[in-house]
């Protein structure tokens, strides 16, 4: 007779602990997995999928804009808000169910219930049932964090919320300068309402290459996107039906709806961590882990947003598959989180992988720089005047591609495909070398042969 009820409990259904439930199982571990809300996530339930969805929507009206050019004639069209959002949950139902079924067949025990620790090894569900289980994996994610209390803070909607509006706003004020709250902001104006960007930094998408942040600027002011940078929303007051927001600098801005997206937080409050002597991270907020993600206690192991480090689907997936290989697969496996590809599926595109222009001249002695922008081919018949960027970090000495950065249509899948060149540190010869295929806007990354800067780090006195 064994002391536990399962070798497995993991908290949080989404995709790490997905990952890591079914590849658990498939090493022969009993498995039990505890989702309190829905299974699948933040990413497909309220995330990355759901927020995909509304992206291609919302290109449509950009389509129908550019379809003149190319001698089609459309009739007036007409956006209907509820029909999208009832599509969207009705694609989100079948992914949720695709989840939950897979973890299932994969052998391991599914519960609809929050859980909570009771000691180290003894997790008690909402149901009034308890579970001893060998190991624990807290999968928890994140969730929007609104910062400082505010007054009117009541009034202010997440992107949780921001999936299920009854209606589409005609105005909206979206405060933050991430990826989250871009996307929204050309969601929005997409979709035909006058959208206004609070941030309080100097320029948005703070951490991603200067040339970047400065695209993506200018293309989203000039799709009509109003930027406000240096401030933030002081007070939220609601008139009605309507919301003022007062701004840091003084001046106050009507809308239909508030949005803030600003940043989010480890999901660690009434976990019961401290009946398991589980420690946080002091710089970060989340569970602390090594490079196993293992907490502080041995049997215990954090996965995910809920350790605050690498706030990506794919990271998280990734780490949860790592841990049941070290765990129950004999096959002790760390994580690599170098060269991580991201995106914004804002409008423009962002696709990245790599060092930034910054970052590289302050690890390398010799730096050059490969850049081009250029209105796309599609753009020159259409009359749109969206522009392409596409860069190019190299390491002057040894050759190698350090960081790609594109913005433009496309860029995610581009960069999906470049972050393998860059993984297996190919060089700019290589780049050179390969041959284009033409016409396409990515042959650019493998025809610009002219550095156009050269940057050669001076030796200290």
């Amino acid at each position: 007779m064994t002391d536990f009820d399962t070798d497995l409990f993991v908290i949080g259904g989404g995709s790490g602990g997905v990952r890591a439930a079914r590849i658990a199982a498939g090493h022969g571990a009993r498995v039990t997995v505890a989702e309190e809300y829905r299974f699948g996530g933040t990413c497909v339930i309220r995330g990355c999928v759901p927020k995909k969805l509304m992206v291609y929507a919302s290109h449509i009206h950009q389509d129908i804009r550019d379809a003149a050019g190319f001698g089609w004639t459309i009739p007036q069209a007409h956006f209907d808000w509820p029909t999208l959002i009832a599509n969207k949950d009705r694609e989100i139902a079948r992914l949720e169910a695709i989840y939950a079924t897979n973890v299932e067949k994969s052998g391991a025990r599914t519960v609809k219930a929050r859980a909570v620790f009771e000691d180290p090894h003894t997790v008690r569900l909402s149901t009034g049932e308890t579970v001893r289980a060998r190991y624990i994996l807290i999968a928890t994610g994140g969730a929007p964090n609104h910062g400082t209390m505010i007054p009117g803070i009541e009034h202010v909607i997440s992107s949780n919320e921001v999936f299920h509006l009854p209606e589409l706003p005609k105005r909206i004020l979206i405060q933050g300068g991430g990826y989250i709250a871009l996307e929204f902001a050309c969601i929005f104006a997409g979709l035909g309402c006058d959208v206004t960007v609070v941030y309080r930094g100097d320029n948005i998408l703070r951490g991603f290459d200067e040339d970047v942040r400065t695209h993506v600027r200018t293309e989203m002011e000039r799709a009509g996107i109003s930027i406000l940078t240096g401030c933030t929303v002081a007070r939220v007051e609601k008139l009605g039906d309507e919301y003022t927001s007062h701004l840091s600098s003084g001046s106050s801005i009507a809308s239909d709806q508030v949005m803030f997206a600003i940043g989010r937080h480890p999901n660690v409050a009434n976990l019961g961590l401290e009946k398991a002597n589980i420690a946080i991270n002091p710089d970060n907020g989340g569970i602390a882990v090594n490079e196993y993600c293992q907490t502080s206690v041995p049997h215990i192991y954090a996965i995910g947003d809920v350790t605050h480090r690498t706030n990506l689907t794919p990271v998280a997936i990734r780490e949860g598959h790592a841990f049941a290989d070290t765990v129950f697969g004999n096959r002790p496996a760390q994580v690599d989180y170098t060269n991580i590809p991201t995106a914004v599926f804002s409008q423009p595109e962002v696709g990245t992988v790599g060092l930034t222009e910054s970052q590289a001249r302050a690890l390398y002695d010799r730096v050059d720089i490969y850049k081009t922008d250029f209105r796309p081919m599609k753009a020159t018949m259409s009359g749109s005047q969206i522009r392409t960027l596409m860069k190019l970090i190299v390491d002057g000495d040894s050759d190698r591609v350090l960081g790609c950065h594109i913005v433009g249509p496309e860029a995610a899948e581009l960069v999906q495909l470049i972050a393998i060149a860059v993984k297996v540190k190919a060089t700019k010869v290589d780049f050179d070398s390969t041959m284009a295929l033409h016409p396409t806007a990515a042959e650019e990354l493998v025809t610009m042969r002219t550095p156009t800067a050269r940057h050669v780090r001076q030796a200290a006195e």
